[in-house]
């Protein structure tokens, strides 16, 4: 899922200090004071002070990849469908099939406009069953709401609540996070499966909602609990991760490593003018379930064929893609970079955008203009990074 990071930069080999901002307007999280006694670098991000790093991206980058790394995530929006009609307003809001889901389990999905646009992608819980959680795009919160909202005007027996502030999110991502995590906890981690979720699970004497996801293309949890218990839980998962090589992880991070497993991001490769059909989530949307906000608009899209589609590439000559830079073919601009950044696990500069269809296929190379130069690059099949075998 892209749980709206920032948008990947050239962080490396030294920031821009004015990125750096004074913080004390900004919403803070529980876990603030616990980020400034571990040297985070807090920025604004969507009006949120949260860590951008704590000692390098790309230090963190690694540890995530190699060992563990803990993530607030804390800014991210909740909001339970419970009642009745609950499955019925789901069905009606996302693209994918809830109806398929058993208690316990999570799902990605798309919501859409009747347009067909993005209007965020998120995780469904199915929490009891009556009872959902949709975990939403920080910055979306108030429109996701909003939009449910209006949509439950349509099931009277369905109750849409916001439960943003009343919720604190850990994410403990790495091939090391099970061993961490099952130091502070009686629960069989190993038998819980990917994109399967337990409440009540006591982690260090917390009360967790604890699911098997995650948005760095590794093993990893989230953990849900009180806020007020958040500050706990964090010092308590770092103290048992420290024989594991586990680090506080910031933002920067966050975004090389989702990056690198090709998972798109709100506000870059998603919005309202995209489809889900154009970002290659076309398996999340299912036709068949019955009727679902955008389902037309879609289908005509799927039935004329996409004009254009999301792909990665990597540079040939050097430079690193930017948010925002035309991509060029023949000296005509055919298309957009939604994110760009030098990868550290692959030590390549890397990209992705959006291209007419017959631009699409692997191998085939365009340009990105990069400060008024054309530089030469190829498209390459994403995900650019996965993780080996037989890792979970």
């Amino acid at each position: 899922m892209s749980l709206n990071f920032l948008p990947c930069r050239e962080w490396f080999g030294g920031g821009d200090e004015s990125e750096v901002q004074a913080v004390s307007e900004l919403r803070r999280t529980p876990l603030y004071e616990c980020h400034l006694r571990y040297g985070g670098k807090m920025i604004d991000f969507a009006g949120w002070a949260l860590p951008v790093q704590f000692t390098s991206i790309k230090d963190e980058h690694h540890a995530v990849r190699k060992a563990a790394g803990l993530f607030d995530v804390s800014d991210m929006g909740e909001v339970e469908i419970s009642g009745p009609q609950a499955l019925d307003l789901v069905q009606r809001a996302v693209t994918n099939d809830a109806s398929r889901m058993r208690v316990g389990r999570v799902m990605y999905s798309p919501m859409c406009n009747p347009r067909g646009g993005l209007i965020d992608d998120l995780l469904v819980y199915r929490l009891g069953d009556d009872r959902f959680m949709l975990v939403v795009n920080a910055a979306n919160i108030g429109k996701d709401y909003s939009w449910l909202r209006e949509l439950s005007g349509q099931f009277p027996r369905a109750t849409v609540t916001n439960l943003s502030d009343e919720v604190a999110q850990l994410a403990l991502q790495g091939p090391n996070s099970e061993p961490i995590l099952a130091k502070l906890t009686d629960a069989d981690l190993s038998s819980l499966k990917y994109y399967w979720c337990q409440d009540g699970v006591e982690v260090a004497g917390v009360r967790c909602l604890v699911s098997r996801t995650g948005y760095t293309g590794e093993d990893g949890f989230e953990l849900y609990c009180a806020p007020q218990e958040a500050p706990r839980l964090w010092e308590a998962i770092l103290e048992a991760g420290r024989e594991y090589g586990a680090v506080p992880a910031g933002l920067g991070c966050r975004d090389t490593l989702r990056f690198e497993a090709g998972m798109v991001l709100y506000g870059n490769e998603l919005t309202e003018e995209t489809t889900p059909l154009e970002a290659g989530l076309g398996r999340y949307v299912k036709f068949n379930k019955g009727d679902f906000v955008g389902r037309q608009a879609l289908l005509k899209q799927k039935e004329e064929g996409v004009r254009r589609r999301l792909v990665g590439f990597r540079m040939i000559d050097r430079g690193i893609p930017r948010h925002g830079y035309p991509i060029v073919v023949g000296g005509a601009e055919v298309g957009v970079v939604t994110s760009g950044t030098y990868a550290p696990t692959l030590d390549a500069n890397l990209g992705l955008g959006y291209v007419p269809v017959e631009l699409s296929a692997p191998g085939t190379e365009i340009c990105v203009l990069v400060r008024g130069r054309q530089l030469k690059a190829q498209v390459v099949e994403i995900p650019f990074y996965r993780r080996e075998e037989g890792k979970r």
